[in-house]
């Protein structure tokens, strides 16, 4: 049975009261918003007094503002402020003019004074938008003035003294109501917007309606005057366990979300206005192939047989550009049933993308323009500032073959070791290796332990070692090698592409080494997949493909130091017991 805490008895009855007032505390009417709380802020309607003021004749932006903030110490009080020295020693006269340009006929100061909020609500104005409609959680009341807080933030209202409604009944209806409110609750509100005499844009309601209770105590996160914060809902296990409420009572996390939503929307946009065409492939796949990575087994009951969450979608996409495609692309999700840790979700999101007729040379240039113009839409800027470094994503990026990084590192050229010899390399550097390790792992280990953490600024890796990389093509003029590369960035891989395999007979050949390494014991290789073989027979012009991991790519741009905060609802142990978030609260 649930335990409720003594406030939680509390919204209940409240919840109850309301019932017994005929209020349905969960109506299923629609409430139709107009207008939220950052289509004009108090900071905005600063900024329009200022500008108003600015209208006077030779009366340039510095007076004006010291005759805003005069207007705002003394909170509009005209006559008063007429009396102050400072405000005489503008000597501004009884009547004033205003710039030629302007068109305006002088008016009397005092006039002009008492105006003045209402006419810097501009478009806002009673006169010009008569009735505004909000709604959002209740956060808190003060007196008369409560806050409302909206998708976009927060805005103040005023709920007086009870005198909402169109008549006696109505405003004793929501004089009731107003009583039983707690932080949380979700309410609507028609009236018009004003600005209090301490310049708070603040919304006067005439109509009020109940929206949702909340039943469930939200942690209250305080304020002061400074921007201090007290009381912060901060353990990282209940933000993330319990993202909603972070959300509501975090609201600043809610711009890596935003950025990452417009990191996916620039680069579907660049690849549309390029004509390559978004599709969708089989996240339920019978063979997980397209990379090297333990998968997720489920098993399809009607079928009879095992099927595996996708490793990746790269197989599928490629059959594609054998039907023809040009340019194909996904934006999806990708299981791998390994470690997790603060660069690594065992659910991730990818982009792949096959263009015909190109290599990986032109994919290296196409990525440095995709993401300097994925930087510049979130932040403003291709250079960006992670994990106490500044980072340009600006091209051209350095360019180091995977030997050639090895030794500049280690100071050993790898490039000629067998497997023997470069089991003896990873003794020597002190790197854990086990017998199922192929040559190309060897070498993974050897770069990954001591290369990764140096390359801070964008660099491309590339011709990697036929054995690490099954899918991609030969060197057109090194032996051994294959044309890949590999994107890194603050020591992390977010982009890997390749000039794509289309030989069928080579393909086939790689993917029977892999088989052989399946057999040592390599958990990780990849599996033969006929039908992909059969498709590639058929013949696949020449492609260049390409994959970047779209949560390591916005912890960068977002400057997040791990994925946990880039996902809204990341993978967690279960829950070892039940708590609340909040503590007892006085609302």
């Amino acid at each position: 049975m649930q335990q409720l805490s003594e406030q939680e008895i509390v919204r209940r009855e409240a919840l109850q009261s309301l019932r017994d007032l005929g209020v349905d505390p969960f109506p299923a009417e629609k409430f139709d918003v107009n207008f939220k709380s950052s289509d004009f802020t108090t900071n905005q309607f600063r900024k329009q007094l200022t500008s108003e003021i600015e209208k006077i004749k030779d009366i340039g932006p510095v007076k004006a503002e010291q005759i805003r903030d005069i207007l705002l110490q003394n909170k509009f009080r005209v006559a008063q402020i007429l009396e102050l020295e400072d405000f005489k020693a503008f000597d501004l006269g009884e009547m004033i003019e205003f710039d030629a340009g302007l068109g305006r006929e002088p008016e009397r100061l005092e006039e002009f004074l008492s105006n003045l909020r209402t006419v810097a609500l501009g478009p806002f104005a009673p006169a010009n938008f008569p009735t505004v409609k909000v709604a959002g959680r209740f956060m808190g009341k003060r007196g008369a003035f409560a806050q409302l807080q909206d998708s976009e933030g927060r805005i103040q209202v005023y709920l007086g003294k009870g005198n909402i409604g169109e008549n006696e009944e109505e405003q004793e209806l929501n004089k009731s109501i107003i009583k039983l409110l707690h932080i949380g609750d979700f309410i609507g509100l028609e009236g018009e917007l004003f600005s209090t005499q301490t310049g708070e844009i603040t919304v006067r309601p005439a109509v009020f309606r109940f929206l949702g209770k909340s039943i469930r105590n939200l942690p209250i996160v305080k304020r002061d005057s400074e921007g201090n914060v007290y009381d912060a809902f901060t353990d990282p296990e209940q933000r993330y366990r319990q993202r909603y409420v972070d959300l509501t009572v975090n609201p600043q996390v809610r711009d890596a979300f935003l950025k990452r939503t417009k990191i996916i929307n620039t680069m579907r946009n660049f690849f549309n206005e390029k004509g390559w065409l978004e599709v969708e492939t089989p996240i339920l796949q019978p063979i997980h192939g397209g990379a090297a990575a333990r998968p997720f087994v489920t098993h399809h009951n009607t079928l009879d047989m095992p099927l595996y969450l996708r490793i990746a979608n790269e197989l599928y996409l490629k059959r594609l550009i054998v039907g023809g495609f040009d340019g194909v692309y996904e934006f999806g999700k990708m299981f791998r049933n390994e470690g997790m840790d603060r660069t690594h979700n065992p659910e991730f999101t990818a982009m792949e993308i096959y263009v015909a007729y190109k290599d990986y040379i032109w994919m290296m240039e196409m990525v440095e323009q995709l993401l300097e113009a994925t930087a510049i839409a979130v932040n403003g800027t291709p250079e960006v500032e992670y994990d106490g470094k500044m980072i340009s994503f600006k091209g051209p990026y350095e360019r180091l073959s995977m030997y050639e990084s090895i030794e500049k590192y280690t100071g050993i050229d790898v490039s000629q070791m067998d497997e023997e010899e470069l089991k003896g390399v990873c003794k020597q550097l002190h790197i854990e290796i086990d017998e199922s390790m192929g040559k190309g792992k060897l070498i993974d280990e050897i770069f990954g332990e001591k290369v990764e953490d140096h390359l801070i600024q964008p660099t491309y890796i590339t011709d990697y070692p036929i054995e690490m990389t099954p899918l991609a093509k030969k060197h057109r003029s090194r032996e051994g090698l294959v044309e890949r590369f590999e994107l890194f960035v603050n020591g992390k891989e977010i982009a890997n592409a390749y000039s794509e395999l289309n030989d069928p007979i080579d393909q086939r050949e790689r993917f029977e080494d892999q088989l052989k390494l399946a057999e040592r014991g390599d958990e990780e290789a990849m599996v033969l997949d006929e039908d992909f073989l059969r498709a590639l027979e058929y013949g696949m012009p020449p492609t260049s493909g390409l994959g970047i991991g779209i949560d390591r790519l916005t912890m960068m741009l977002t400057n997040q130091y791990s994925i946990q905060d880039v996902l809204f609802f990341p993978q967690m142990k279960p829950e070892t017991s039940s708590s609340d978030v909040s503590e007892e609260v006085t609302e």
